[in-house]
């Protein structure tokens, strides 16, 4: 291995040019009334304050958040369009609970229903939807836990597309948190509907229980659940100057407490802390020697933007170390993870990511290849 020192990440980022304050303190995280909850910056991905952030928690109406992700692949997909309409069964006219009050008669347009499911939180759209993508809403819960295991949800299990209370249907704040920011991520163009404040169909207008889209104009999203035995949660993300915080707080006594906590957990986030970019995708940040290829060094970065969370006035205290594997040697394809970076903070490793190859660098000529094994067989550089 190789060892990039730290003075990289001090030219990239300008620290002079960020204009913190002074101060570094952070106090401790609000003290929130519920079961469990879980704070994460968007940007940098790092948690920023939890509460049994892996214990297993019922997610109620929460669980449409997955709902949605496979409505928006199967969108993106173009296994659904937003102007199709679908038949609603009788199962899905019949669901209990919450509901868009769709009616058995009347195919409904998939824009209609995604906006039901989100805005309305309604069952029987959810069903609709389930039943269209994957032709029963039992299978569809299957391919939500195959789908959760992917992005990472490592204790998450659905069985039913709607949160309705069902054995062995669980999940954590910790796992919410990353199907929060996973689908803000994939499917940006459909996180508007997160922030409409009320939706009517059927002649009949519901309001969005998210109550902070009233309140605070940073928060645009996301969504709220509800049964006896989970108490009411709520997934919640704000944005202001450029960063992003995603808040999950379940268990708490009532619409008013899981809003009011919320609000707790993401004005600390975005008061104490701060996230600049140290590196931005793609971009090169050194060369690394290649060995038995058509050229002598590969450019290499990151695939995405790389950021830290710190305390406000921390920022010109990182410390960024790049290992790359050595000898690297040829073909090596664009992307190809060929080192990592770690960030530290007085010595305590911060993240890491992965470092890629900018571009791909084919095998050499058979006299170059060679050479190089040569060099190699003798310890030459």
């Amino acid at each position: 291995m190789k060892t990039i020192t730290s003075a990289l990440v001090a030219a990239a980022l300008a620290l002079p040019s960020f204009g913190f304050a002074s101060t570094a303190f952070v106090p401790p995280a609000p003290e929130i009334a519920g079961k469990a909850y879980y704070l994460i910056d968007y940007n940098s991905q790092q948690v920023l304050a939890a509460r049994d952030p892996d214990s297993r928690i019922e997610p109620a109406s929460l669980t449409k958040l997955m709902t949605a992700y496979l409505t928006f692949k199967a969108l993106k997909e173009k296994r659904l369009t937003l102007e199709q309409t679908l038949t609603v069964s009788q199962r899905g006219w019949k669901t209990e609970g919450s509901r868009m009050f769709l009616d058995p008669k009347v195919p409904a347009k998939v824009e209609d229903l995604i906006k039901g499911m989100i805005v309305q939180s309604g069952n029987d759209a959810c069903v609709t939807l389930a039943e269209a993508i994957a032709g029963s809403e039992d299978v569809f819960a299957q391919v939500m836990t195959q789908q959760a295991q992917k992005l990472g949800m490592k204790n998450t299990q659905f069985k039913n597309a709607t949160g309705l209370p069902h054995e062995g249907h669980y999940t954590t704040v910790h796992d919410l948190g990353i199907l929060a920011a996973s689908l803000i991520r994939d499917f940006p163009e459909y996180y508007p509907i997160y922030s409409m404040k009320s939706f009517t169909y059927n002649n009949i207008q519901q309001p969005n229980r998210n109550l902070l889209l009233y309140r605070d104009p940073n928060v645009d999203g996301m969504k709220t659940g509800y049964t006896d035995t989970a108490g009411y949660n709520m997934v919640t993300s704000s944005h202001r100057d450029g960063r992003r915080v995603i808040s999950v707080v379940v268990g708490t006594a009532s619409p008013e407490a899981r809003a009011v906590e919320s609000s707790k957990l993401l004005n600390y986030g975005l008061q104490f802390f701060d996230t600049p970019k140290l590196y931005a995708a793609n971009a090169r940040v050194s060369d690394v020697s290649v060995y038995k290829g058509d050229a002598k060094v590969v450019p290499v970065g990151f695939a995405s933007d790389v950021y830290a969370t710190v305390a406000k006035g921390q920022a010109a205290k990182l410390k960024a170390d790049m290992t790359t594997t050595q000898p690297l040697i040829a073909p090596i394809k664009a992307g190809q993870v060929v080192g990592k970076l770690v960030v530290s903070l007085d010595g305590k490793p911060l993240l890491e990511r992965p470092v890629v190859a900018l571009k791909a660098v084919d095998e050499g000529n058979f006299f170059s290849r060679l050479w190089d094994s040569l060099k190699l067989l003798l310890g030459w550089k």
